[in-house]
């Protein structure tokens, strides 16, 4: 579609117009009066002239003026092409993943889909890929935690580079202890320099916290004045004790503070039911932006007056140059 974007600068078309109403220059000079004028003109040979000049333009200049200010003024109004509306979709929600690298993490109580006996990160991958595939349009992220909470992958929509900095995880590479309400912290704030509303963080463990400089509920409490709504998944066998003991209360307390949920997952299905019931209290939201890509025109009226004035030049010249050789021609017919 044909626009322009300044239209208002086409009030100026009719000043031509206007300037043809206005007065004609005139300029005088000087002169002597002399009784001797004709004597003068025998002497210096010179042949009498009208005291008044007026320029006359020739026809086609008459019109090539006119279409010359109507480009230049058809140009200040910058004519634009306007292709069909683009649609983007941006996400509307930044969905951080945080996960358990603890040594509890390698006991192999998990089903894989084949039925083969796996440890529990391996079901965790196999899960969070199937969630990537799912939430398309989520910004995901990934923190890794056990001694210490570690950023694996910043807030992004490229899935695929997400999911290969997931399987670039091993157990233990965060230290073998469990501090999630460290790794809570670290995701606040990781969200305090995402610019969407609609946070979430997703945390999964199989034990209890082991030291965390902040406690979970604590962490969980400052996550909720920052709009974080956190959904802890427990992994594994709630009925072990000791250092690998699940505190379930504690990630209860913490899912409920900031309005989230608390999933157990004793088995891969339980893990996939868990996040399907996420899925459903969390729909996907995003923004639909949209925007026409818009060509400028307006080199095309400038090229048009350029070409027009360099053919009527070239012409011009051209005719020139016969005239002056037909003219000499006749002064060698009359001298000869």
């Amino acid at each position: 579609m044909f626009e322009l974007a300044y239209p208002w600068w086409l009030l100026l078309l009719p000043v031509p117009i206007v300037m043809r109403l206005l007065p004609a220059f005139r300029q005088s000079s000087q002169s002597v009066k002399t009784p001797f004028f004709e004597r003068l003109l025998q002497i210096s040979g010179e042949k009498p002239k009208e005291g008044a000049m007026v320029l006359e333009r020739r026809p086609f200049q008459k019109l090539l003026v006119p279409f010359a200010w109507c480009c230049i003024v058809l140009a200040i109004a910058r004519p634009q092409w306007v292709g069909e509306p683009v649609e983007k979709i941006k996400s509307g929600r930044d969905l951080m993943i945080a996960v358990d690298l603890s040594g509890s993490m390698e006991e192999e109580d998990f089903l894989s889909p084949d039925g083969e006996q796996t440890d529990r990160l391996v079901a965790v991958k196999s899960v969070l890929k199937e969630l990537a595939e799912q939430r398309k349009r989520d910004r995901l992220g990934l923190i890794v935690f056990g001694t210490a909470p570690y950023l694996q992958a910043p807030f992004t929509e490229d899935h695929q580079a997400w999911l290969a900095l997931l399987n670039e995880t091993e157990i233990g590479m965060a230290g073998h202890s469990t501090v999630f309400g460290d790794a809570i912290g670290l995701a606040i704030k990781l969200f305090e320099e995402s610019e969407t509303k609609n946070r979430v963080l997703i945390i999964l463990t199989d034990g209890n916290d082991t030291g965390s400089k902040v406690p979970p509920v604590d962490a969980a409490k400052v996550a909720e004045s920052y709009g974080i709504k956190i959904y802890a998944i427990a992994i594994g066998d709630p009925s072990t004790t000791g250092d690998k003991a699940l505190d379930i209360k504690t990630l209860e307390r913490v899912a409920s503070l900031t309005g989230g949920a608390y999933y157990q997952a004793l088995d891969r299905e339980q893990l996939q039911q868990a996040y399907r019931s996420i899925a459903e209290l969390e729909p996907q939201e995003f923004e639909s932006l949209s925007y026409s890509p818009k060509e400028s025109l307006h080199y095309v009226p400038l090229a048009g007056a350029s070409i027009v004035f360099a053919v009527y030049s070239i012409f011009s010249s051209a005719l020139r140059l016969v005239r002056e050789k037909q003219r000499s021609q006749k002064r060698e017919v009359i001298h000869g």
